[in-house]
């Protein structure tokens, strides 16, 4: 992967000139030029080498007055299914490019490759070499915020399942926490069991962290058996960087130890005076777990560590930083025995979640959790490498739930109170749902001026009705209109054609009863409605979120069904089909 092609080279181009060009820009070589009528090859020592040439080269530089173009040099063979996209804008969410890729097919994979360069690279592999292809011709040039990307096929010289590039991160939000969770190369998944130990650390420490050349970060890294990312080109000026560690519990521990003590060294040897208090952070929906009824968790490891633990308020999260930040006070042993402490509830109400995820997955066929861009794995701020590779057709809302699915309409209702915080500053809130979870979302106006609910309007195809639907859940939750132990339970309504709501009820009940057993939501066809001017009546679903998907999804089956026998078969003659009785 270290051969380099290079194109748009006019005819008077030689092979000196490019060995000035390398040279001017301290680009390795490992070989000579071959200059070809309007190309040229070369090979480089390494990929940092190979990156450094497009980077740095591509688009940019002149040669004879023709600008050249460098990418990797892939042989035809080799062009399959994966391929490299560079330039992307460096505060792109990583959501927005979930969904570009998915318009062209099933990305089984893609990784952020660490750069020198202020746009983002990142590594793709589709399921099929015509996707790739396709994603190659309708990207390559493509404007992305006044970004122009840059597609270049990566030789694929086997299948076989192969790791991350070392250093490899996925996320792009504004704290630049890793998103280690996409979908293995390969076919089988790969399982890393806990999440990732994420710490902010005064940015006048990371100097002393990462030591001469690199060589104190290796050293913790080679003697706790972890892998450790230094976010520090993210947040420019920014007082603190966040550190993310990858290992075990126990190495996640120790590497969070010696940081605490190389930045109390370098306290002392800078005179620094004020007190270095250990940072976590933790994802939002962790963290009512961690405190405890009434606080008692977090008073507990209080009392036990002889640490004081302060927790930033809710008011500090958004839609695409879900982190809060957990203080711990008190001297290096009390600090590192909290941060195992914290971390082991963390990792247990992680553990709690992924279980609970996956029954539902496996309940909802076909529906693709890692895909969706939700919590846990998915969610910026969290690393854990739980992806397994999508089902067939599983990406971005488009056909995870077989074929290209209908759009559905359904009117979610919310307390009247929680209006505002679902809109946002200036509408700044619902809109950047709708374009996250790729659905219309409207809040109808009230009814009446005591009405003590408004109805929400989302209207999408089925993933993106489950992360609309989510995020509203959590908003809710998070905003505290319901109380820490209370599970948000909302009600939900569908429209089904008059006709298919006997088949929802079922003989005697039948079929509705067996819906509420199975998805322990509460699901209610209010008997003697009159149906709209659409020939259509309400199912009204009551629960938590889960329940409320799965019976929403169940009914869409049920419904499914229906269309298919109502179809007309087709009659050898010109006969028109017989209507059908009601």
């Amino acid at each position: 992967m270290n051969k380099l092609y290079i194109g748009n080279v006019s005819a008077e181009a030689s092979e000196e000139d490019f060995e000035t060009i390398f040279e001017q820009w301290k680009i390795p070589h490992s070989g000579p030029f071959l200059v070809k009528t309007g190309y040229a090859f070369v090979d480089c020592p390494d990929e940092k080498a190979a990156m450094k040439a497009i980077d740095v080269l591509s688009g940019k530089v002149e040669l004879h007055g023709k600008v050249l173009e460098v990418e990797h040099s892939v042989p035809k063979r080799q062009r399959s299914c994966k391929m490299q996209i560079r330039n992307i804008p460096p505060h792109m969410q990583w959501e927005v490019l979930d969904s570009m890729l998915a318009q062209y097919g099933t990305v089984e994979s893609c990784e952020q490759v660490n750069t020198d360069t202020e746009t983002a690279v990142v590594n793709v592999r589709y399921a099929a070499k015509d996707q790739a292809r396709l994603a190659m011709e309708k990207l390559n040039g493509s404007m992305m915020e006044n970004y122009a990307l840059k597609v270049s096929y990566i030789p694929d010289e086997t299948a076989a399942p192969e790791g991350p590039s070392p250093g490899g991160r996925r996320g792009f939000n504004s704290r630049g926490p890793p998103r280690s969770g996409s979908p293995g190369l390969g076919a089988r998944p790969k399982v890393q069991s806990d999440i990732p130990l994420r710490v902010l650390v005064p940015t006048q420490f990371v100097g002393a962290i990462i030591g001469k050349e690199g060589a104190t970060i290796r050293n913790i890294t080679k003697q706790t058996h972890s892998k450790i990312d230094i976010h520090r080109k993210e947040n420019a000026g920014a007082a603190e960087k966040p550190i993310t560690i990858h290992s075990t519990p126990e190495g996640c521990s120790n590497a969070c130890r010696t940081i605490m003590e190389i930045m109390q060294k370098e306290a002392v040897d800078t005179k620094f005076t004020e007190e270095i208090p250990l940072k976590i952070l933790a994802h939002n929906n962790f963290v009512g777990r961690l405190i405890g009824k009434e606080g008692r968790n977090l008073k507990k490891i209080e009392q036990d560590t002889g640490t004081k633990i302060t927790i930033s308020p809710l008011q500090d999260l958004t839609l695409y930083n879900p982190e809060r930040t957990i203080t711990i006070k008190g001297a290096i042993e009390a600090c590192a025995r909290a941060e195992e402490e914290v971390m082991k509830k963390i990792r247990e109400s992680y553990e709690s979640d992924m279980a609970a995820m996956n029954l539902q997955s496996n309940l909802i066929p076909g529906l693709n959790l890692n895909a969706l861009g939700l919590f846990p794995s998915g969610t910026p701020g969290m690393g854990p490498s739980m992806s397994s590779v999508p089902p067939p057709g599983a990406h971005g809302g488009c056909s995870s739930f077989g074929g290209h699915p209908e759009s559905e309409t359904v009117h979610l209702f919310i307390p009247a109170l929680a209006v505002g915080a679902i809109i946002g500053k200036q509408g700044q809130h619902i809109k950047q749902l709708s374009h996250f979870a790729g659905a219309s979302i409207k809040i109808a106006p009230a009814e009446g001026m005591d009405a003590k609910q408004r109805m929400v309007i989302i209207v999408g195809p089925p993933e993106a009705q489950f992360k609309a639907q989510c995020r509203i859940f959590g908003k809710l939750k998070e905003e505290n209109f319901f109380g820490p132990k209370e599970e948000v339970k909302l009600e939900a309504h569908i429209k089904v054609p008059s006709f298919a709501a006997g088949r929802v009820i079922g003989k005697g009940g039948k079929t509705v009863n067996e819906l509420q057993n199975l998805t322990c939501a509460e699901v209610v066809v209010p008997r003697d409605q009159t149906p709209d001017e659409n020939d259509q009546v309400i199912v009204k679903i009551s629960g938590h979120f889960f329940a409320c998907q799965l019976a929403q999804r169940k009914i869409q089956e049920i419904l499914a069904q229906v269309r298919r026998q109502q179809q007309p078969k087709p009659t050898s003659g010109a006969q028109p089909p017989l209507p059908r009785r009601k």
